[in-house]
């Protein structure tokens, strides 16, 4: 099976050599790419929108986790190359013969900013790699740099063929843009034994339209590209041989009230943008969903036009039975496949490959990865039980019962309210995770005035405890609603993925 060959190796350009004969370009174009070799492309159907506001774009996806972790326990994450903030995958490739040149970068863990932005200082010259997107930049002295994840569908009207998305697309800002030398995005295909010879270039776009312009090289992983201009990126490859992919499957369940079991399972390129618009569409579903956590990373490459089914173990409704891939990367509605079960229990999820028959993806699904989440109402009802039994087991006199009663009422109904609550500690917890957008996430989501903030600040110098003081603030205001769910729906996408999954916890609690 060609999926199992060896990734290029030798045959890869290593990222801090400089093209050469053309590497990355179409046949031919050697001479071009000495003079720039950049294809202008006209506005698609969203191309009059400006690359300033895609920085700030609308789709910052917060419904991965639901527990809350340390900021130990945060930093780790961050480390791990194989999931991102938005409870995707990253885009770095998983092939063991693709991985080893990543662990000679210099890895630096970005700040997460509202609305999806990450915060990048690098003290010194140097190439240096973003542990939670892949992308590497090279520059020339001390910088600090802005970046975004973009969605591809945006722009599906700039991409036309027979050029196809080959990575995630991203909105890089840097103040000394002069410094910023190189940008290398990962790219999410596997390049075989060596023999394939793809052409590689990036699509940058630009105010009302776009360009296609020439790569500098590429390596197993990576397309670098020389810094132009600062404004939407992504990378682009045309290729007369079968594209193989690096693929991830993504998983997630239906909440509500119906005893059966309903999943979607998602099958995709391991491209950041592409399981940012998954996440993006599950949150707009009219039902309401959670991610499950298991092993995104599939163990067999994908290859465009192959056909897969999904297998349940026990038997399960599964549709469609089967999807021939595609890159979905373009496409506004993202293919899934429909799992249906009736009763509660363990069971197994296998992609095939219908044509070798080989496992693509397999993970094991127990009731333990879901139903912490529903924790809450199930207290609720193993209550409602207790208080049936009691009543069935004791005799009360009428007055007895009807002071019981009574009691029992006013402590559930005070219960609710203190666990709905936001407590000082939790307010505090959020507080310190506010970066310095504060101010206008306060304005913003909170309706605060800046006299409300002008005046904590003049009573309090410590920074933290004036976040702190401006969410007691609100939550006096509230009153009775000043609760994580209520705090949640405000802040919304304009707040870091850390303190979304804050509140997720608060909420799960």
């Amino acid at each position: 099976m060609a999926a199992e060959s060896p990734c290029i190796q030798a045959g890869a350009l290593d990222l801090e050599a400089s093209c050469e004969e053309g590497a990355g370009c179409p046949e031919g174009c050697a001479e071009g790419c000495a003079e720039g070799c950049t294809e202008e492309l006209p506005a698609g159907e969203n191309g009059s929108e400006s690359s300033s506001s895609s920085s700030s774009e609308d789709d910052s996806d917060t419904e991965e986790s639901d527990t809350r972790r340390s900021d130990e326990e945060q930093e780790k994450k961050d480390s791990q190359p194989d999931r991102n903030e938005s409870g995707g995958v990253n885009c770095l490739p998983h092939c063991e013969h693709c991985r080893n040149e990543n662990a000679q970068r210099e890895q630096v863990t970005p700040r997460r900013l509202a609305g999806g932005q990450y915060l990048l200082k690098l003290d010194a010259d140097g190439t240096y790699q973003c542990s939670v997107t892949g992308l590497i930049f090279e520059v020339t002295e001390a910088v600090t740099i802005s970046y975004s994840l973009l969605s591809w569908s945006k722009y599906a009207g700039l991409v036309k063929p027979p050029w196809v998305v080959g990575g995630p697309l991203f909105d890089v800002h840097c103040k000394a843009a002069s410094a910023l030398t190189s940008i290398a995005f990962p790219h999410s295909l596997c390049l075989g034994d060596g023999d394939s010879h793809p052409a590689f270039k990036v699509l940058h776009i630009k105010g009302a339209g776009a360009a296609i312009e020439p790569s500098m090289d590429y390596s197993a992983s990576h397309v670098r590209w020389l810094v132009s201009s600062l404004s939407p990126v992504g990378p682009l490859i045309r290729s007369e041989e079968p594209l193989l992919y690096h693929g991830a499957v993504v998983l997630y369940k239906a909440v509500d009230s119906d005893p059966s079991l309903l999943f979607r399972v998602y099958v995709a390129t391991n491209n950041e943008s592409f399981i940012k618009d998954i996440a993006k569409a599950v949150k707009h579903s009219k039902k309401k969903f959670i991610k499950i956590d298991k092993p995104p990373v599939c163990q067999k490459l994908l290859q465009k036009g192959k056909r897969y089914r999904l297998l349940c173990e026990p038997e399960a409704e599964v549709t469609p039975e089967e999807i021939e891939f595609v890159d979905g990367s373009l496409l506004k509605l993202k293919s899934y496949i429909e799992v249906y079960l009736e009763k509660h229990e363990d069971f197994t999820l296998s992609l095939i490959e219908l044509e070798s028959e080989a496992v693509v993806w397999k993970a094991k699904l127990r009731e333990s990865d879901w139903i912490h989440y529903d924790q809450n109402k199930n207290e609720l009802k193993r209550n409602a039980v207790s208080i049936k039994r009691r009543k069935s087991t004791n005799s009360f006199s009428e007055e007895e019962t009807h002071c019981g009663k009574k009691q029992r009422s006013n402590s559930t109904t005070d219960g609710i309210k203190t666990t709905n609550l936001l407590t000082d500690q939790q307010l505090m917890a959020i507080a310190k995770l506010f970066g310095a957008e504060w101010k206008e996430v306060a304005i913003e989501c909170l309706q605060m005035e800046m006299k409300d903030i002008q005046q904590i600040q003049a009573k309090e110098q410590e920074v933290n405890m004036q976040k702190f003081l401006l969410l007691s603030k609100w939550r006096e205001r509230e009153q009775s609603n000043g609760t994580a769910q209520n705090l949640y729906n405000r802040l919304g996408e304009k707040v870091s993925y850390d303190i979304v999954q804050l509140l997720e916890g608060f909420m799960a609690q």
